[in-house]
């Protein structure tokens, strides 16, 4: 009877999340603490939403341009560092395979094992240099369409975030009653973004949930109370 295959399931999509987790993150609690601090200070609901509306807007578009950046800085950087590793491969080629070997010794290989090994990666120059930049720097190359991708994922997370807290000031005239739903609803999106994270990244739902929630809400109030304290 044929052995049952072994399928590993491994989570790839780190950088998105990560970008859905920034934005997100932030599109709940500035727009909160922002309408939170207005209510305070104005007499309508009105006020609060045009307000609110423009600081989603103009987040997102800031947001999303500051991953762009990181992105295109992660690019060049990977591109610095690789043309470095070629110029030391070409030049310094006797230290760069010492290098190789030492990392190999890391792992416990030593004699012919060891010699093996190092000459069959310093054979070819481009495997040679892949190796360097992976083992030696730890650095990965970033898909060179990483920055569109990333300023999108951001701002497009900011605004939807930013709706959230914003949305009870939109359908209600009544600042206290909105403020009280806007508090509601920002919390279970918390909650709810929290599990979902957890999903995607192999942590507890529960705990990946309470942990969003614990700290969420506490940048949430930390900025409330500013807000409200200069209102």
């Amino acid at each position: 009877m044929p052995a049952t295959p072994h399928i590993e399931k491994h989570f790839t999509a780190t950088e998105a999340v990560r970008d859905v987790v920034i934005g997100m993150a932030d599109g709940l609690t500035v727009p909160f603490a922002l309408a939170a601090g207005l209510a305070a200070a104005v007499s309508t609901t009105k006020i609060i939403v045009t307000a609110g509306l423009a600081e989603i807007v103009a987040g997102a578009i800031a947001m999303g341009l500051g991953g762009y950046l990181a992105a295109r800085t992660d690019a060049e950087h990977f591109g610095s560092e690789r043309a470095r590793e070629s110029w030391e491969i070409e030049n310094l080629r006797d230290k760069e395979i010492q290098e190789v070997a030492e990392i190999f010794q890391g792992y416990g290989l030593k004699g012919n094992e060891l010699g093996t090994v190092v000459a069959a990666i310093t054979s070819d120059r481009r495997r040679w240099l892949d190796f360097m930049m992976r083992f030696e720097l730890g650095l990965e190359e970033p898909n060179p369409k990483r920055a569109p991708i990333s300023a999108g994922t951001i701002a497009a997370s900011y605004f939807v975030g930013g709706l959230i807290p914003l949305a009870p000031y939109i359908m209600m005239s009544s600042i206290s009653e909105a403020f009280v739903y806007s508090v509601g609803f920002t919390a279970i999106a918390l909650l709810i973004f929290g599990g979902i994270k957890g999903h995607f990244t192999g942590i507890n739902k529960a705990k990946s949930a309470g942990q969003t929630l614990l700290v969420g809400g506490l940048a949430a109030a930390a900025a409330y109370g500013l807000a409200h304290a200069f209102s």
